[in-house]
């Protein structure tokens, strides 16, 4: 993986975001990456993830799933719309949702009863954007751009940004290590 951008400044203004950029050449390491992540994530973390269809959404989210010592394997949760991974330790469970099918709004993700998990889970929304913000101003946004059209391309970059006071602090380079 290549070296993060420039390092933000703690004195930028948090709802503007920090942020860092991420090479990813493989599944394994886009995999590597969600396990790095799971190690800044606490309960009431809020990751919404954006990027084209293969992009390594689920990819990731597997990985945060391993960092986090979850239950079940993590796969899609597309048909499904949401999974509950209860913790096997004394971490917080993750709940992975896929949004790809739902029109618009928090209005149609409340039979998901996001709020409710979200004090003691980390949620994790794949295809969120548009979706979910009303929730929590605190949240962690990653966007995964890959090459598109008949390509083997495995080249992945992924910009992951903090937003609000929660994420301030954090420094989201490590995740470039």
């Amino acid at each position: 993986m290549e070296a993060p951008a420039a390092p933000h400044n703690p004195a930028e203004p948090a709802q503007h975001g920090v942020g860092v950029q991420i090479t990813v050449s493989s599944p394994e390491q886009m995999q590597e990456l969600g396990r790095r992540l799971a190690k800044l994530l606490r309960p009431g973390d809020l990751v919404m993830l954006n990027g084209e269809l293969g992009a390594g959404k689920t990819t990731l989210t597997r990985g945060l799933g391993e960092g986090l010592g979850v239950r079940g394997a993590v796969t899609s949760p597309t048909f499904v719309i949401a999974r509950v991974h209860p913790s096997l330790g004394d971490g917080p469970p993750l709940v992975h949702v896929d949004a790809y099918r739902l029109g618009g709004g928090l209005d149609e993700m409340e039979d998901l009863d996001l709020d409710v998990s979200l004090s003691d889970s980390v949620i994790v929304v794949e295809w969120g954007e548009g979706k979910v913000e009303e929730l929590t101003d605190d949240r962690l946004h990653v966007v995964i751009h890959r090459a598109v059209g008949d390509t083997t391309d495995e080249v992945r970059h992924v910009t992951v940004t903090g937003l609000g006071d929660r994420w301030a602090p954090v420094d989201l380079s490590v995740l470039a290590s």
